[in-house]
């Protein structure tokens, strides 16, 4: 018979951390900040969207068309439109339980996947909002053209990025957590050129 060996507890804890050490500066009236404790679910819609009123009813609003976003009636959760069958949920929220969340407040009605470690957010607000996207990013982010509310998926300085227009002078930006720092550099670099 062998004898169970108890192992020692470890003395070393893991901890959360954000991608960019809770980033937070203000350049001449541009504040650029680390979005920290932001959750990201993909809702993957089935073929035709059946899930469509099961997600409404969920979320107390109509799924937003694609390009745009909507506030479910709780204002707690953020939905993205990013394409006929895609969705993201945005939402505070601090433990790594996000996905399990959605996927019981929409009851199994279609395939959801935590993202959150997989972007950065960063969100940029101040009057020369545009002029410091405009360098690096190739959409007309003008508020006749891309309006409050209004999602797309483009590129700036060659990384993906979800870029979302959350106020008069603010955005939300979302890319690979896997090149955060280059991003926040292409976005420094942009704020110091339209100084």
């Amino acid at each position: 018979m062998s004898k169970s060996v108890s192992e020692p507890a470890s003395e070393y804890r893991l901890h959360p951390m954000p991608f960019l050490g809770g980033y937070d500066q203000v350049f001449s009236g541009l504040s650029l900040r680390e979005a920290v404790g932001l959750a990201i679910v993909s809702i993957a819609l089935p073929r035709g969207n059946p899930a469509g009123p099961a997600l409404e009813k969920a979320f107390g609003t109509a799924l937003p068309e694609v390009g745009k976003s909507a506030n479910a009636a709780n204002d707690k959760y953020r939905l993205l439109r990013l394409g006929s069958e895609q969705v993201f949920v945005l939402f505070e929220h601090a433990t790594a339980d996000a996905e399990s969340e959605i996927a019981a407040l929409i009851g199994g009605a279609a395939y959801t996947t935590d993202q959150t470690d997989s972007w950065v957010a960063l969100s940029v607000q101040g009057a020369r909002v545009r002029a410091v996207l405009a360098r690096i990013c190739p959409l007309d982010l003008h508020g006749g053209v891309f309006a409050i509310g209004n999602v797309a998926r483009t590129s700036m300085e060659h990384l993906g990025t979800i870029i979302l227009r959350t106020d008069e002078d603010q955005f939300l930006l979302l890319s690979a957590s896997s090149s955060a720092q280059s991003f926040l550099h292409a976005l420094e670099t942009s704020i110091r050129y339209t100084a």
